[in-house]
């Protein structure tokens, strides 16, 4: 197998994230967007300029993602589902929030083949298995549950006819059919020790996971609709969180991680993390808005 990276491991700026994720590369403008969740922030980064821009949101954020709008991005929160215009800072609302703000939070968040938005909430101690798997789309009164009983839903990835997702709580991997999640129909894959957060996939079928406390990121090739482990690849964070590729040929692998919970972070907790490959990554999927 030929070496996944190609360049050293470096952060693209000086800003440290308390729980830096979804990162998601917008090829139309040729930058990165991510959130700080518990900051509330999102946060911009266009490498040709080398310069980052950080706005405040209103709400516990846990996603931003592509819209099939130029600037119009789709914010995944407690506030709902909502629109933000990135000149104007303005927010829409295009649903409300299925669970109780008191008890979850939204966590992963990607947009399906089809258009659609999926996304997972979460126990808000991290410790009871009450979050769920939605799935919204463009004209939806409201989200559509999925799948119940989960403890930190993570990882949405489509490949062929399947998706992939994890329970970062029971150190597993999760793929079923690509349209919905049918709970009766899953297949199942331990992650061992190693606690699975968000993923990225390259157009070979390789996964590649973060996997949160861990100091690394693990790989997987995807075959037949089998996940097989592959190797662990070092990080000079202790929390990485996501990961995604970007940059012109989709072959600059980003990686958020987080500070929090760290009695003595490192320099580098926190950072958003580039680093060169020889894989290159899938396209981001856009939703579909309305009209």
């Amino acid at each position: 197998m030929a070496a996944f990276l190609r360049s050293d491991v470096t952060p693209v700026n000086d800003y440290r994230a308390e729980l830096g994720e979804t990162p998601v590369w917008c090829d139309r403008s040729q930058s990165l967007l991510w959130v700080d969740i518990n900051r509330q922030r999102l946060l911009r980064y266009w490498p040709s300029r080398r310069e980052t821009e950080i706005r405040t949101l209103p709400g516990v954020t846990s996603g931003v993602l592509l819209t099939d709008k130029e600037e119009l991005f789709l914010l995944v929160s407690q506030l709902g589902i909502t629109t933000y215009d990135f000149a104007s800072g303005e927010i829409a609302v295009l649903c409300d929030y299925p669970e109780e703000i008191a008890k979850t939070r939204p966590n992963e968040a990607a947009i399906a083949p089809d258009g659609s938005l999926w996304f997972g909430t979460m126990d808000l101690t991290e410790n009871d298995p009450i979050g769920a798997w939605y799935r919204y789309a463009a004209g939806d009164a409201a989200p559509e549950m999925m799948m119940d009983k989960l403890t930190i839903p993570n990882t949405l990835v489509w490949h062929e006819n399947r998706v992939w997702f994890a329970d970062s709580s029971a150190k597993r991997f999760y793929s079923g059919n690509s349209k919905r999640i049918n709970p009766r129909t899953l297949s199942c894959y331990s992650s061992g020790e190693l606690t699975p957060d968000g993923s990225t996939l390259t157009t070979s079928g390789r996964l590649v996971n973060a996997c949160f406390g861990h100091h690394c990121l693990f790989t997987y090739q995807i075959n037949d609709g089998e996940l097989l482990a592959e190797e662990a690849i070092p990080l000079p964070v202790s929390q990485p969180s996501c990961c995604t590729f970007g940059g012109p040929e989709r072959k600059t692998l980003f990686i958020t991680s987080a500070r929090k919970g760290l009695e003595n972070p490192g320099e580098l907790d926190g950072a958003l993390l580039q680093v060169e490959t020889n894989e290159t990554g899938v396209p981001q999927h856009r939703f579909i808005l309305p009209g």
